[in-house]
């Protein structure tokens, strides 16, 4: 009897995990709030406009003629894991099978709506290139990046700091094309005492030498009380001045998961085992930035971690309705693996459980993130054949 599987989300983790089940020969729903996949790792051009909006989409009705599953544009409203049912906002569609991968909310700040991530809402990138456009315009400025964390999250992956420091980067690069970067000051802050050290101790010492090459200043070690339109405000009393403040919040439980009553942790991510299961329910399994992550201390939520687990739920998914005893730990699979870019060149991270390190690549490093997106967004594009013997 062939099963029902339904995959909660239309971002990196949800369509590589709908692409690998369709190449196991299950017929699969994938259910997406948006039409398209963004990809987040190149939509820091966006702001420098060496990419347009457009350019950074994949569109899932491409990804559904492609590889076959069911596509449906709504969002989710309520999980009823009892009845094993997906409320939406204008249906409701059944399963035996859930693959969760949703993503996160992120904190709210006090202020918060004075700054633009660009980790948040897709839209948002345009609002910040907008932002550096009238910088620009005016011929001065200041920009304050910066990243925070979640005092709930016990394993500190909630964090999203890479996206921080390749805007930095970039800004500064692209100030300097403009003739305007000792005219516009840029400043990066971060709560904790040590922000990026997750990456390993080889690569946050390097760090510094970015900072210095690219004219970058440091505020951080010091919590962030709120944000005012025109300034980051600290909780010793001391204030960093700006015409434009991205700040990527921490994450924290999606909505439909605390609202579904599915086991989470103090932060409100999912629990979940190392085969990618729910906890407690056979039939679900959660992957990417939704999940509490066990293994080693230094894991992070990135958008490779997100696609390593779904290739490992997947198969895990596959072998059990398939009566098939072999799994997968994604556990034993996790690394880091970050190709930084600076916009004139850039640098490679790698850190797994056993060393860590940074590759500066200076000129090479930014052209191999161009031809990552290139690959990226055409092999998702390119029809997987079905997987023998599935």
């Amino acid at each position: 009897m062939t099963k029902k599987i339904v995959v909660l989300g239309g971002g990196f983790a949800g369509v590589e995990s709908a692409i690998k089940l369709r190449s196991y020969g299950h017929e699969v729903t994938l259910i997406s709030d948006r039409e398209y996949l963004f990809v987040y790792p190149v939509s820091i051009w966006i702001p420098t406009r060496q990419k347009t909006f457009e350019q950074v989409q994949i569109s899932l009705m491409e990804l559904q003629k492609k590889h076959g599953f069911e596509l449906i544009v709504d969002r989710a409203i309520q999980i009823n894991a009892q009845n094993k049912v997906v409320h939406l906002s204008k249906t409701e569609v059944s399963y035996d099978y859930l693959m969760i991968a949703l993503g996160m909310h992120k904190l709210k700040a006090k202020g918060s709506e004075h700054t633009h991530s660009i980790c948040g809402q897709p839209e948002e990138a345009l609002t910040i290139r907008n932002e550096l456009d009238k910088i620009v315009e005016k011929g001065e400025g200041k920009i304050a990046i910066g990243f925070g964390g979640n005092p709930l999250d016990p394993t500190a992956t909630a964090v999203r700091g890479g996206p921080a420091f390749e805007l930095l980067f970039n800004f500064s690069h692209y100030l300097k094309k403009k003739g305007l970067r000792d005219k516009v000051e840029l400043t990066f802050f971060a709560p904790m005492k040590e922000p990026g050290k997750r990456m390993g101790e080889k690569p946050y010492k390097k760090m510094d030498v970015f900072f210095r090459h690219y004219k970058i200043n440091k505020r951080i070690g010091t919590p962030i009380q709120e944000f005012e339109e025109k300034a980051v405000v600290f909780n010793d009393g001391s204030r960093l001045e700006s015409d434009l403040t991205i700040f990527i919040a921490a994450g924290t439980g999606h909505k439909v998961i605390t609202d579904s009553g599915l086991p989470v942790n103090e932060a409100g991510f999912l629990k979940i085992n190392e085969l990618c299961r729910v906890q407690h329910h056979n039939n679900i399994y959660a992957i990417g930035d939704i999940v509490e992550l066990g293994g080693p201390v230094w894991a992070a939520k990135q958008g490779h971690i997100a696609e390593v687990m779904a290739d490992v739920a997947s198969y895990n998914l596959h072998n059990e309705i398939s009566g098939i005893g072999k799994r997968k730990s994604y556990w034993e699979k996790l690394h880091i693996v970050c190709l930084m870019d600076s916009g004139d060149g850039g640098a490679f991270i790698m850190r797994n459980h056993k060393k860590d390190f940074i590759l500066p690549l200076p000129v090479l490093g930014h052209w191999m993130k161009k031809a990552w997106g290139f690959y990226y967004k055409n092999t998702k594009l390119k029809r997987i054949p079905r997987i023998p013997g599935m």
